[in-house]
């Protein structure tokens, strides 16, 4: 299995991730927080009144379309070919988790509500960040061989 081959994988697999959290955040959204928070946080993150909540079912479900543009993008972006556009992508996506983890680190555990979800959801991201690395990895071991 070579390096593009693992590639197309983690692309596929990021993909199927970004389109089935998007999916979720614009129809299910109250289900995601009642899930993931709680009942009782997931009544505070929707709002107190019609037009905060108003506000914060458009905001998921912008979010929501973006992650499955992103899923979209990821899928495209699987099926190319070029090692050094590969390697570059990668690169940038790595990047880009661990910047997401900083800012969980940084600015979402002092919000009160999900003060105790920050870890798992910056756990999640050097998960994913780590898939990545082990395309890196791969693809220099390949390279240098």
């Amino acid at each position: 299995m070579g390096s593009p081959s693992i590639f197309f994988v983690i692309c596929i697999l990021h993909s199927l991730i970004a389109i089935s959290c998007g999916a979720l955040m614009m129809f299910y959204m109250k289900e995601m927080y009642a899930f993931g928070h709680g009942l009782q946080t997931a009544t505070k993150l929707l709002g107190s009144t019609p037009h905060d909540q108003l506000l914060i079912k458009t905001s998921d479900s912008f979010s929501g379309l973006l992650l499955v543009a992103i899923g979209f993008l990821l899928f495209m972006v699987s099926f190319v070919k070029d090692r050094d556009f590969q390697v570059f992508f990668a690169k940038g996506c790595t990047l880009l988790h661990v910047f997401m983890a900083i800012w969980r680190i940084c600015f979402e555990r002092e919000v009160e509500d999900l003060a105790w979800d920050w870890l798992r959801q910056t756990i999640g991201d050097i998960v994913l960040a780590l898939s990545w690395v082990f395309f890196l990895v791969y693809s220099w071991r390949e390279k240098y061989d």
